[in-house]
C-alpha cells in the first residue's frame, strides 16, 4: 500500500483541522469529507478545495481509512460502521462515551486486524516528545490544565473534555496499575462539571494530582514531574520543557548549566539545569502522519485503542468519585 485513501467524517472545528493536515501528508490521499450538516460540509469543502460526499456510506465506499471527528456521543456508532466495513480509523478523544462502547471498538478492530488510533494529541506535543531520550520514572506528577470558557465541549464533564489529555499522558509515563482515586468537582457555568481535581495513586507508589478547569481567566497547560534526582517541567502551550538534575560529582552534562552542589560529605551531588532540545513539529499533523504510517507498516499506533480505553476508564472512575463527593456534600 503506497498511499492510503482517507475520508473525514465530521468537519466541525477539529474535523476542519484534520482536513487541512491530511491534505499535506505525502503518503495518503484525502478522498473527501462528510458531515451530517451538509451546508457546513460544503462550506469547508469550498474553502479547502476538498470533495464533499452527500452521505457517510458513499464516502466509506471509496476509502480504506477514516478520521472520526464527530461529537463524542456519536463516536461509537460512526467508528463501528467504519470498522465493520474494514476501514482503519483515527478517532478523536475520548474514544467513546462509555467503557462498554470502547471495549467493543477495541475488540472489533483487533478481530479485523485494523488500526485504531485515538487522538490524544498531547502525546505528540514538542514538550513531551523532547523527553524521549531520557529515563522517565515519576514518583509524583502535578498537572494543571486551565482554559477560558468555550461552549464547545460542554456536552461532557471537564474530565472528558480536558482532563483526559493529562490522564493519558500520566498513564503513558507511570508504568503501573491505578490503585486508588479520590476526586472532587463542581458545575459552575454549564450543567456538567466545569472544574475538577483528582488524586490518582498507583500500585508502585507513584501519585498524580490532576486539575482541570474550563472557567479560568488565563490558559495554562502545565505538568511537573518529580522523580529520583530529577525535576521536569513541561509547558504544553509553548511546547517547551526544562529539567533540573542531580548527578554524581564526577559527571557532567555538556548541555546543562551547573547550579552548584547539594548534600554533605560523600553524598554530595551536582545540580544541573537543562533545556531538552525540542523539535519544531505540528502535533496534530505529526499524530495523523504516524497514524498513516501505522496503517501502511502494520505497526501498533502510538496511542492505541487500548490506551484510549484505559484513559477513559480512569476518567470514568474520576467522574464517579466526583458524583460520590457531591452526594456527601448534599
Amino acid at each position: 500500500m503506497d498511499k492510503l485513501k482517507v475520508g473525514i467524517i465530521g468537519v466541525g472545528h477539529l474535523g476542519k483541522l484534520h482536513t487541512k493536515m491530511f491534505s499535506g501528508i505525502k503518503n495518503c490521499e484525502l478522498i473527501g469529507i462528510y458531515d451530517i450538516d451538509l451546508s457546513n460540509a460544503h462550506s469547508v469543502g469550498d474553502e479547502l478545495k476538498v470533495k464533499v460526499f452527500e452521505s457517510e456510506e458513499s464516502l466509506l465506499n471509496v476509502v480504506n481509512a477514516a478520521s472520526v471527528a464527530v461529537t463524542t456521543s456519536a463516536h461509537y456508532e460512526v467508528a463501528k460502521r467504519c470498522l465493520e466495513r474494514g476501514i482503519h480509523i483515527f478517532i478523536e478523544k475520548p474514544i467513546t462515551s462509555t467503557i462498554t462502547e470502547a471495549e467493543t471498538l477495541v475488540k472489533l478492530a483487533s478481530d479485523k486486524k485494523l488500526t485504531l488510533q485515538v487522538g490524544h494529541i498531547e502525546r505528540f506535543n514538542p514538550a513531551l516528545v523532547s523527553l524521549e531520550k531520557y529515563i522517565i520514572n515519576p514518583l509524583f506528577i502535578q498537572s494543571d490544565r486551565l482554559s477560558q470558557f468555550n461552549p464547545r465541549g460542554t456536552d461532557v464533564a471537564v474530565v472528558l473534555d480536558l482532563m483526559i489529555h493529562d490522564i493519558d499522558v500520566i498513564l503513558s509515563l507511570i508504568k503501573s496499575e491505578v490503585k486508588r482515586i479520590d476526586a472532587n468537582g463542581v458545575p459552575v457555568v454549564s450543567d456538567n462539571v466545569d472544574i475538577a481535581n483528582a488524586r490518582i495513586q498507583f500500585e508502585n507508589g507513584a501519585v498524580a494530582n490532576v486539575t482541570a478547569s474550563r472557567i479560568s481567566q488565563k490558559k495554562m497547560r502545565k505538568m511537573r514531574i518529580w522523580q529520583r534526582d530529577n525535576y521536569i517541567a513541561l509547558d504544553f502551550v509553548t511546547g517547551a520543557s526544562e529539567m533540573y538534575r542531580l548527578l554524581p560529582l564526577g559527571e557532567n552534562i555538556s548541555a546543562g548549566v551547573p547550579f552548584g552542589e547539594i548534600g554533605v560529605g560523600g553524598n554530595k551531588k551536582k545540580l544541573f539545569y537543562e533545556q531538552p532540545e525540542t523539535k519544531e513539529i505540528n502535533a496534530l499533523s505529526y499524530e495523523l502522519e504516524l497514524f498513516i504510517n501505522a496503517v501502511i507498516n502494520k505497526t501498533r499506533p502510538v496511542v492505541s485503542g487500548e490506551d484510549g480505553l484505559r484513559a477513559l476508564a480512569v476518567a470514568d472512575d474520576i467522574i464517579k468519585k466526583i458524583e460520590e463527593s457531591k452526594l456527601r456534600m448534599g
